[in-house]
């Protein structure tokens, strides 16, 4: 309780105000509703009865002054006008709390939705890649979900149960204690096996939320797929996979489901135990003339008012085992450490040479880069050639701090400065990565291009595409740079958007670029293209072209060819073909390749 407490009054900065206020106006709520039952009682016990009245002095002394019991007995309608404000005022203040308690839950919850996905932008980039997308999105929805029922609803039922259960038995208890007693025994007894029924809920709440992850992940997967499911045909397999995920998470919540029906059923049943037996006993000691009948009244009154409470208590306390589920899945997302800022990052120029220095770098037990050491003259190209898990993308991921070297596993150096030492944003800055498989956002093609510079010109974004051999494919769309290009770019080729993303990082004018593999889903006259505009405006930018394909790496200056991990070869394209190795025979073997698939076209036509 105390951890999920902790984890909501995090957010409360700035906003405590409402919850004072909620605090006082659910006080006074409460007053105006206890005193609704006592004036009933000083009317039938003292007004249309004989009993004397049990007033402070002032008010008796204002009664006595004006015709004493006999005005009171004429001018009933006063007293009900009395109810009437009292029942005003408890509707006014309560009112007034349900505002105050739902400013400060949404604030409190609108605070903590900026700091989750502040918090995950943060997070390094293996933190992400160990955790499920859709299970993230589910804890920062579902769960911030059941966080704000709880802090809107189940909070303001708290401190009201508190005060309600607080006042009735003091009052109770002022005026019949045996009556009390017979209240006050189901008190603990409600709490007892809401105590038990607490742990229950609690882990079969956790199974269901965790169950409700693993659907997310289903669906988010099959939408961001819908391609490869239906080339493959896959819509039957998926179909039967969701199912099979969907099945399992409803039978979760019903057996949730019949753990809180027979909870809740446990606590009415304590509850019309109770009111039977204040009843009963409360007319056995009426008839004894032990308890007034306005007392008796009161009584059950105020018990009816108990009884609330204490049925609820039972609806909050298996709320609070869901909020506090869910506020422990939010606090693993927010208890994982973000990447450190360096304390003093510096900002070095970014055109020198970079240099790797014995680097090792495995993601598990198995090293992937054994003992690098090579240097990239700054201003030249650079290519890297090597098998599938090579380490050929690792080497881009380092160079980027996607991932950090760990200490004793050597160095990677931009101008003679270690990395580790450069500001981590500004070396991202200065370090443009196209990837394989690039991201676009649900934008147009010009939005997607103009995301590194915000506010480009047209004309700009133009020279940029140009570049990327993107513009005349653009230009020939109906709506040209306005066009859409949907959801993670479904609507275009593989090819382009290869080329968008290349473009974009074009429009940030780094010092450094490296193509991941980014030209894989081009053909060769496109790839040509590319290359040929990369020569014109490179600038003194430093090129690190990373690819399978022997044709992009023939302009390089030097050539690295990576074999398990290690450098098989290193040298210039005319070095390494004279060489006669790896690099050579790839070649021969590419250049075969596509002379077949030529014959066989010429064939075909």
């Amino acid at each position: 309780m105390r951890k999920t407490l902790a984890t909501i009054f995090r957010f409360s900065g700035g906003v405590k105000r409402y919850l004072g206020l909620t605090v006082i106006c659910t006080a006074l709520a409460v007053f105006f509703q206890f005193l609704t039952p006592q004036v009933i009682r000083f009317t039938v016990d003292c007004v249309i009865g004989t009993e004397k009245f049990s007033l402070p002095r002032f008010v008796v002394d204002w009664i006595e002054a004006a015709g004493g019991r006999s005005f009171l007995r004429e001018n009933l309608l006063l007293i009900a006008a009395l109810v009437v404000i009292c029942a005003l005022l408890n509707s006014l203040f309560a009112f007034v709390s349900r505002m105050s308690a739902a400013t400060f839950a949404e604030n409190v919850i609108k605070r903590m939705r900026n700091t989750l996905f502040e918090h995950t932008q943060r997070l390094p980039y293996s933190w992400h890649v160990e955790n499920q997308t859709g299970d993230i999105i589910q804890r920062c929805t579902s769960d911030v979900e059941v966080v704000r029922n709880f802090v809107s609803t189940q909070l303001l039922q708290i401190i009201r149960t508190f005060l309600l259960i607080t006042v009735s038995l003091a009052l109770m208890f002022s005026m019949n204690l045996a009556l009390s007693l017979v209240a006050l025994v189901f008190i603990p007894l409600v709490t007892l096996y809401s105590a038990l029924f607490f742990s229950m809920i609690k882990k079969k709440f956790a199974v269901c939320d965790a169950l409700e992850g693993e659907l997310t992940v289903a669906v988010q997967e099959n939408l961001t797929g819908v391609r490869v499911v239906r080339a493959f045909g896959r819509e039957r397999y998926e179909l039967d996979r969701f199912d099979e995920k969907n099945e399992k998470y409803t039978n979760s919540w019903v057996r949730l489901g019949s753990t809180l029906g027979l909870y809740w059923g446990l606590g009415d049943l304590a509850t019309g135990l109770q009111v039977i037996s204040i009843i009963a006993v409360g007319a056995v000691l009426a008839s004894r003339g032990s308890l007034t009948l306005g007392e008796f009244l009161v009584f059950v009154s105020y018990n009816h008012m108990l009884a609330w409470p204490v049925r609820a208590m039972g609806r909050i306390l298996s709320d609070f085992s869901k909020t506090s589920v869910s506020t422990a899945r939010i606090r693993e997302i927010l208890d994982a450490e973000e990447e450190k800022p360096e304390p003093e990052g510096k900002k070095p120029d970014m055109r020198g040479d970079i240099v790797f220095e014995n680097v090792s770098f495995s993601y598990g037990d198995s090293p992937l880069l054994k003992n690098l050491s090579f240097t990239i003259e700054g201003g030249t190209t650079f290519g890297i050639l090597g098998a599938t898990g090579s380490g050929k993308s690792t080497i881009a991921a380092l160079l980027n701090r996607l991932y950090d070297l760990e200490e004793g596993s050597g160095r990677i150096t931009i101008g003679g400065v270690d990395i580790r030492e450069i500001e981590r944003s500004y070396l991202r800055r200065n370090v443009g990565v196209v990837l394989q498989e690039p991201f676009l956002f649900s934008k147009t093609i010009g939005e997607n291009i103009s995301i590194a510079a915000p506010g480009a010109k047209l004309e700009e974004i133009r020279a940029a595409a140009a570049a990327a051999a993107l513009d005349e494919s653009v230009m020939s769309f109906q709506k040209g740079y306005d066009t859409v290009v949907g959801e993670r770019g479904v609507t275009l080729s593989g090819g382009q958007k290869q080329r968008v993303a290349i473009a974009r990082t074009l429009m940030m004018k780094p010092p450094v670029i490296v193509f991941d593999d980014s030209m894989s889903a081009v053909d060769l006259e496109t790839d040509a293209k590319i290359r040929k505009a990369l020569r014109e405006v490179r600038g003194s930018a430093t090129i690190i072209i990373i690819s399978h394909r022997i044709n992009t790496l023939l302009d390089a200056d030097k050539v690295l060819v990576l074999e398990n991990g290690e450098i098989a070869e290193l040298g210039s394209p005319a070095e390494l073909m004279e060489k006669g190795g790896i690099f050579s025979r790839i070649h021969e073997m590419q250049s075969e390749a596509v002379s077949d698939l030529l014959i066989r076209e010429e064939g075909e036509i």
